[in-house]
């Protein structure tokens, strides 16, 4: 049997969560079935998300101004993720109710936790918000005074959970009700947008090294290996001083490199660490979901599957619980190598690059603590498209190689939305493999220049070095690299070349 430790100061275990499209989940005892029609759902709350909120009759308000009135929300898993369900009155028992109050009244809005995920209240355009209530058979309450008429959403602001279920409607009966106050989504213009503080940081540093490479497999026969992945949600600096709240495996972005052989039988762990459901959903598995489907882990608990390694190749896996593209764009990937039977050329350097995009709320520049920012996300409007994390991994931690030395790069885009167009000034392919696919039947293309790489996928380079300098790598869609993060360096030493590279005629 063979292991691989990965995480908690080990390198022992790869924890990894995914991607459920048609499948049967059990998870702490409710049942959650994600089929096409579902995901044709979630795509219709979304567009339901971008029109006026219209009245309705659930939670009627009293007649008299000036009341006070009290709703009860409880949290629950189900539908598309995730949802409120009213508790007491006219409201029990409905999924996500519609909440009615006059001008004047003091409302008072009490959350239960009753599925033991971190959630938090808020009425948008209220300035309503409440505490975050994390564990199960918790409550917080919110008391405001409804001083405008007109009708508001009201959700949960946990990255993903509005877009999961989790948003209703809440009417202030008045005068003004045609003032402006119906609730829209921001317009594609930036907005301006005022940041906390930097917080705190919760990991030194959220970039894994490029170097990080599990070394190659000699063994020439499948083994068993063991895989265990921790999910953690973190805060890391995005871009100087600027704070960003990632949700991870292992605690950096990308997730740990996993290499495996062609026939083995993969035994994967993930365990939980966070506030949030997380899963796996890993490319290279031939099985529903991904793995996803066996892997949706809930706070504090743990789930394994295994998987025979079919297909040679490099692969990307992500996290797949809901709201998926938002697991994704906060930093949940990584990528798993396949070796053939037969092995890989050896090479002198090998190193691990995966690109992804943030959609911060602020602006590139703007000092603060940056929250996600959805509808950046669903414009396809990254802040930030970086390697390995954050703005500056790849050239504050520079790869190092020498003059003669062979290397091959892992390449990955985790997106979720761009293609990545991977590119190293100052280099040409030698040997480039498609969408990472490997075996004796992979013809590598060669000479190569610039490698389109689409999210989702991966793709493996190796070239010989000639002459020394500071080699770059890119995303050649240019203002992601020289404007928005997406750059790294390859520092070379050796002895000049003046036959292949030198200054004057």
């Amino acid at each position: 049997m063979s292991n691989q430790e990965v995480g908690s100061g080990r390198t022992n275990t790869v924890f990894i969560v995914g991607f459920v499209i048609v499948g049967l989940i059990v998870v702490g005892g409710f049942s959650y079935v994600v089929t096409q029609n579902q995901i044709m759902s979630m795509q219709q709350s979304i567009e339901q998300m971008k029109k006026e909120v219209v009245p309705g009759q659930q939670g009627a308000a009293p007649k008299t101004q000036g009341s006070e009135v009290k709703f009860v929300l409880a949290t629950a898993i189900g539908g598309n993720g995730f949802k409120w369900v009213g508790k007491e009155g006219a409201i029990a028992g409905k999924d996500n109710p519609d909440l009615t109050v006059n001008k004047g009244d003091k409302a008072t809005i009490q959350i239960a936790n009753e599925d033991g995920v971190e959630h938090q209240f808020e009425i948008v355009g209220l300035g309503v918000k409440s505490e975050s209530v994390i564990q199960k058979g918790n409550t917080k309450s919110v008391t405001f005074t409804a001083d405008k008429a007109g009708t508001y959403q009201y959700i949960c602001n946990i990255p993903g959970h509005k877009e999961a279920g989790m948003l209703g409607k809440l009417t202030v009966q008045g005068e003004e009700e045609d003032m402006g106050h119906q609730v829209a989504l921001p317009q594609v213009t930036k907005p301006t947008v005022t940041l906390d503080a930097p917080k705190v940081v919760t990991v030194p540093d959220i970039a894994r090294l490029a170097s990080n490479v599990p070394a190659p497999i000699t063994r020439k026969a499948p083994a068993t290996v063991n895989i265990l992945l921790e999910t953690r949600e973190v805060i890391a600096k995005i871009a100087g001083e600027s704070t960003y709240t990632y949700w991870t495996y292992n605690g950096t972005v990308p997730g740990p490199m996993i290499r495996v052989r062609e026939g083995d039988t993969v035994v994967l762990t993930v365990k939980n660490l966070g506030s949030q459901p997380h899963s796996i959903d890993l490319h290279a598995v031939n099985g529903p979901g991904g793995g996803a489907v066996l892997t949706q882990t809930q706070p504090g608990s743990s789930t394994t599957f295994r998987f025979k390694a079919l297909n040679p190749g490099v692969y990307l896996y992500h996290c797949a619980s809901p709201h998926i593209p938002s697991h994704i764009a906060n930093g949940m990937y990584g990528l798993i190598l396949v070796e053939p039977e037969e092995g890989l050329p050896k090479v002198d350097r090998e190193f691990y690059v995966v690109q992804g995009e943030f959609y911060a709320a602020g602006a590139r520049g703007q000092l603060g603590h940056h929250p996600f920012a959805m509808e950046k996300a669903w414009d396809e409007r990254p802040e930030f498209v970086v390697f390995n994390g954050r703005v500056g991994a790849l050239t504050d931690n520079t790869m190092k190689a020498r003059v003669g030395e062979t290397v091959r790069v892992y390449f990955g885009n985790a997106g979720p939305n761009l293609i990545s167009s991977f590119h190293i000034i100052g280099e040409i392919f030698d040997r480039v493999y498609p969408e990472g696919g490997l075996g004796k039947s992979a013809a590598p293309d060669v000479n190569a220049e610039t490698i389109a790489v689409p999210a989702g996928s991966g793709t493996i380079v190796e070239f010989k070095i000639e002459v020394p300098g500071n080699l770059i790598l890119v995303d050649h869609s240019i203002f992601r690299a020289i404007d928005k993060g997406a750059v790294g360096i390859i520092a070379v030493e050796g002895a000049e070349a003046p036959d292949i590279f030198q200054k004057g005629g």
